[in-house]
């Protein structure tokens, strides 16, 4: 039994390293310690993708946490400013295109092989999701806004019906 378990470890490994050696084309060679992790950040601090401006730049974001995240760097100047970097930026939204066909580890590894920077599955998995849940959060504060002022119309429409509305009565003439 010990043998047939050890061969097919061997096997896996075999099988692993002839994938990443024929099929990744990384020379990225990162110490697990070095390689940057979004897991340190508490949930109350996380940090936002500011929106892009009117010509397409990136804004700097101020820094919350102790990990610079994927697509900034640490300003110069100030440690608690992160600059954009452009390109990163922009193969990180590619690479959300991306996941609607490809996993995250081979979307991961793409971005990380054309970047220049390393980021894991898991760091994209988070980021991805971070900004999927706040777009729905805004998209349902959007919705809420709209059917608060419709009811608010309402309100306004039944209460000038049943007062007579604005102008309409004068309470010093009425008995």
């Amino acid at each position: 039994m010990f043998l047939v378990e050890h061969q097919t470890q061997v096997l896996r490994k075999e099988v692993l390293n002839n994938y990443l050696t024929n099929y990744c084309v990384c020379d990225i060679k990162m110490p697990r310690k070095d390689a940057p992790s979004l897991t340190a950040i508490a949930p109350s601090q996380k940090w936002k993708i500011p929106k892009r401006g009117t010509d397409g730049e990136w804004y700097p974001i101020v820094r919350v946490g102790r990990h610079i995240p994927f697509g900034y760097e640490q300003d110069s100047d100030d440690k608690d400013i992160l600059q954009p970097i452009p390109e990163q930026l922009e193969m990180l939204e590619q690479a959300k295109r991306y996941l609607a066909e490809y996993s995250l580890r081979m979307v991961a590894r793409w971005l990380t092989e054309q970047s220049g920077r390393y980021i894991s599955h898991v760091g994209l998995n988070k980021r991805v999701s971070i900004e999927y849940k706040r777009q729905r959060t805004a998209r349902a504060h959007r919705d809420y806004e709209r059917r608060f002022k419709e009811a608010s119309e309402k309100a306004r429409k039944l209460e000038e019906d049943r007062l007579g509305g604005k102008g309409t009565r004068n309470l010093d003439t009425d008995s």
